[in-house]
C-alpha cells in the first residue's frame, strides 16, 4: 500500500478541521461514558436475569426462558463495550494530540476511529448474514407447508 505525506498532496489538519475533530471528540467522551453506562446496566440485568432470580420465569412458556434471556444481554453487555472503548480512545487522544501537538496521540486517535469503524463494519456484515439466513429458513418453511 503506498503511502501519502499529507503536505506532499496539499492537505493538511486546518483550524476548522481542527475545531471539529474537538467537537467531535467532546460528543465522542459524552457518548461513550453514556455507552459504558448502558453497558454495565445491561450486564447487570443479564446477571439478574441469568441468575434465575426474576419473576419473569413464571410468566413465560419456558421457565428457563429468563435465563436464556439473561445470556443474551450478558453477550449484547460485552459486545456494547468495544465501540465505547474505541470512541472513548478517540476522544481522549484528539484532545491529548491537539493539546501538546503529538503527531503520536493523533496517530492513535485515528487508529482507534479506524477500529470503531471496522467493528461495525463487522458486526453489519454479521447482522446482514443473520437477516438472510433468516430469511432463508423463513422462505424454506413457508414452502414446506
Amino acid at each position: 500500500m503506498e503511502q501519502h505525506d499529507l503536505l506532499s498532496n496539499d492537505l493538511l489538519i486546518s483550524g476548522i478541521s481542527q475545531s471539529n475533530l474537538i467537537t467531535a471528540a467532546r460528543w465522542g467522551k459524552f457518548l461513550s461514558i453514556v455507552g459504558f453506562i448502558f453497558s454495565g446496566l445491561t450486564l447487570l440485568g443479564g446477571i439478574y436475569l441469568a441468575s434465575g432470580k426474576s419473576s419473569l420465569s413464571t410468566y413465560a412458556y419456558n421457565p428457563d426462558a429468563a435465563k436464556y434471556a439473561g445470556i443474551v444481554y450478558i453477550i449484547c453487555g460485552v459486545i456494547m463495550i468495544f465501540p465505547c472503548r474505541f470512541v472513548n480512545k478517540f476522544s481522549n487522544k484528539i484532545q491529548e494530540a491537539f493539546r501538546s501537538t503529538s503527531q503520536e496521540s493523533l496517530d492513535i486517535a485515528f487508529a482507534n476511529l479506524k477500529a470503531l469503524f471496522k467493528f461495525y463494519g463487522i458486526c453489519t456484515i454479521v447482522m446482514l448474514v443473520i437477516f438472510a439466513l433468516a430469511f432463508l429458513g423463513g422462505l424454506g418453511t413457508m414452502m414446506m407447508n
